[in-house]
């Protein structure tokens, strides 16, 4: 059961499921403690502890609605108007006098008979005096009132008159035919009488025209937000109720025990969107990555390192913290294009924690990009703290640059600035300091390692040098070729120097059963077999493998090793077995090393470096020519044997590499001029020129 369990977590998938869950949750719980707000007692009519300020950017319904109804009670009523109303109004007049006029011309009809007809049959219920004054008036005044009458009632109820105002209309009316001198007394009360009959309201409340306007009013009212950082409640201030509600929106009265999912949720949708982004980057451009935890490792460990000290070290000043630290760490442990992409991420991360601070993001983006281009192939540690000046200076001019354009306080703005310029000095010492840790507990392979490797004191390179002198002489040869080459075609030439000086240390267990360091024509192979030879030869990868296991050489080292010779044949003693008396049993599986073939550039270029070395060694007298169709038939043999096919290298590399090694090898192995020999007699007594006493 036990062993089931850890064969399971020893699963590459399931270690990358469990990092990525821990990423998450190491980011998630950061951002949580970081922006969950402090809780307090607090009470209505109690006195605030201590100043409060806004976690978030909030509403103040309180203020917002009372700034709504305010605007509300500022709403006039929108009134309509109703046009059959007038229209009834005027048949009422008209009908009126129809009648009057009706009764007038009725010449069977004594006056009395006439005022007292009209008096009944009339629907306006005019008194008895107004009816006779209507009778008996002249009537060519008594049409002119009727016009007069159809005017005034048309001037009002065009404006329009509501059932407030209709009283007050009346007596308007009622005053303006009083003062007029054109009518009698008694026509001025039959024209009242009649006004006061008829005119009614015509203008009703529209009710959804005004709550229309209402709702646009209310619409109109900005919302009163409170931003993260403000002000809720002074120290000693009374806490009022409105307030009290405020802070328990946001969530910080300790009484409360809902919790804040928003904020929650939010969170959790930063830190997914952080993670997923980066995996994402990683899928479509190294995927490599993707299959070394223990690199992913790392990335994470600096990554939440980064946001620790950052929280840290804000209390300080937010313009101290060393993102440009994992920016350059970062280029130069993993690639500079990763290294970019963290930055931001860290930038976003950090700026939601320190309250989005425009100078600082700025900051934090710029001198972390000049951070990881500037460390990019660095092979000395002492280019880091030139890389930190650079930082420094960026910081500096970004801060003060930034800070004059949004602010006037001078002072200020050069202190921020002068805390940029040891943000950058601090990132470098942070950088140089911790590189070695990255580099020996994940065993990660920079230029600078691969420049300690380079050294000839290292202990594997000694040994080389002292057990096997001519394996060390033929590695360093390779070396040469190969970092040449790979500077044609374009890869780490480094790391393809520093593999060839290591691609032999096998040969260190039995050094003279190779050809290079036979100082005597006498050869240990000729006493033994093809099989046992082949052995012996083909075992110098093995144990050149646990050599460099032993002294924890990187992997992308051991890779010259094990890959430097494919499963190439071991012709020499393959050809000596075959024509032996049991030649025709012989298998030529038998009489290969065992692989892998190379499968990058570099591992490949110092395979084709290794043979191509060996074999002009062997010319007698190596000229252009031979040299040229030697390097030739090397590369095209390694095609034939399919020792190129598992690496990304291309025909017109393979040209470019034959071109280059012509190149370093007639620099190597030139025709040495010979020059006329010195050393002759001297005539009749005399000494040789050139010698001395």
């Amino acid at each position: 059961m036990r062993s089931s369990v850890e064969g399971f977590f020893r699963k590459k998938s399931i270690k990358k499921f469990l990092l990525a869950l821990l990423f998450f949750v190491s980011l998630f719980a950061i951002l949580v403690t970081s922006l969950k707000p402090e809780k307090f007692d607090l009470v209505i009519g109690q006195r605030a502890p201590v100043d409060i300020h806004s976690p978030k950017d909030i509403e103040d319904k309180f203020n917002t609605e009372r700034v709504r109804q305010k605007a509300v009670e500022g709403v006039e009523p929108v009134y309509k108007l109703n046009p059959g109303v007038r229209v009834e109004v005027n048949k009422d007049i008209e009908k009126f006098f129809l009648l009057v006029y009706k009764l007038r011309n009725d010449e069977e009809l004594t006056e009395l008979e006439k005022i007292e007809q009209l008096n009944s049959e009339n629907d306006l219920n005019i008194g008895a005096v107004n009816v006779k004054t209507a009778i008996t008036a002249p009537m060519d005044q008594l049409k002119y009132l009727e016009s007069y009458i159809n005017e005034i009632v048309a001037q009002n109820m065009n404006v329009g008159i509501d059932v407030e105002d209709l009283q007050k209309q009346k007596n308007s009316i009622k005053e303006y035919i009083t003062n007029l001198n054109e009518f009698e007394a008694e026509l001025k009360d039959l024209a009242i009488s009649i006004v006061y009959a008829t005119i009614r309201p015509n203008k009703f409340l529209d009710e959804d025209a005004t709550n229309s306007k209402i709702e646009m009013a209310r619409e109109n009212v900005d919302k009163i937000i409170i931003k993260k950082g403000d002000s809720i409640l002074r120290e000693g201030e009374v806490i009022t109720f409105d307030r009290l509600e405020l802070l328990r929106d946001l969530g910080i009265l300790n009484d409360e025990s809902k919790v804040d999912f928003v904020l929650y949720i939010g969170i959790a949708a930063i830190a997914l969107v952080i993670e997923l982004l980066i995996i994402g980057y990683m899928a479509v451009f190294n995927k490599d990555l993707l299959e070394r935890p223990g690199r992913l490792l790392m990335i994470y460990i600096i990554f939440i390192s980064t946001l620790i000290i950052s929280k840290v070290i804000q209390g300080i000043s937010i313009y101290l913290i060393p993102v440009a630290a994992c920016s350059m760490l970062l280029s130069i442990l993993i690639e500079s294009r990763l290294a970019l992409l963290i930055n931001l991420c860290l930038t976003v991360l950090i700026s939601i924690i320190t309250g989005n601070n425009t100078i600082f993001m700025a900051m934090a983006l710029i001198g972390g990009t000049v951070g990881a281009f500037s460390v990019v192939n660095t092979q000395q540690r002492a280019n880091i703290f030139i890389s930190g000046i650079a930082v420094s200076i960026i910081n500096m001019i970004t801060i003060v640059g930034i800070g004059f354009i949004n602010s006037s306080e001078i002072m200020q703005t050069l202190t921020f600035g002068f805390y940029g310029l040891l943000n950058g000095l601090f990132s470098s010492i942070v950088t140089v300091g911790s590189l070695p840790l990255w580099e020996s507990v994940f065993n990660v392979v920079t230029p600078l390692k691969l420049l300690e490797l380079s050294n000839p004191n290292q202990p594997l390179l000694k040994k080389l040098l002292l057990e096997a002198p001519g394996t060390y002489h033929h590695s360093i040869i390779v070396g040469n070729l190969s970092e040449s080459a790979v500077d044609a075609i374009g890869g780490n030439s480094l790391l393809a120097r520093v593999g060839a000086f290591y691609h032999d240390i096998g040969k260190t267990r039995r050094p003279y059963f190779f050809k290079e360091n036979q100082l005597t024509s006498d050869n240990p192979h000729d006493k033994l077999n093809p099989s046992l030879s082949t052995t012996i030869i083909t075992d110098h990868v093995k144990d050149g493998i646990e050599l460099a296991k032993k002294h924890k050489l990187p992997v992308e080292v051991r890779a010259f090793i094990e890959q430097h010779h494919g499963d190439t044949l071991v012709a020499y003693f393959y050809h000596k077995a075959k024509t032996s008396e049991n030649g025709d049993s012989v298998e030529e599986k038998n009489f290969r090393y065992g692989g892998p073939k190379p499968q990058t550039k570099e591992t490949a270029i110092v395979m084709i470096a290794d043979s191509v070395e060996a074999a002009v060694r062997s010319l007698s007298s190596p000229t252009q020519e031979k040299v040229e169709a030697l390097v030739e038939k090397i590369i095209e043999d390694k095609l034939k044997d399919g020792q190129l096919d598992e690496c990304n290298i291309t025909l017109k590399d393979l040209d470019q590499i034959k071109k280059t090694f012509l190149k370093v090898i007639l620099s190597i192995f030139h025709e040495r001029i010979e020059y006329p020999d010195m050393n002759v007699k001297k005539k009749e007594g005399g000494k040789p020129r050139g010698t001395t006493n």
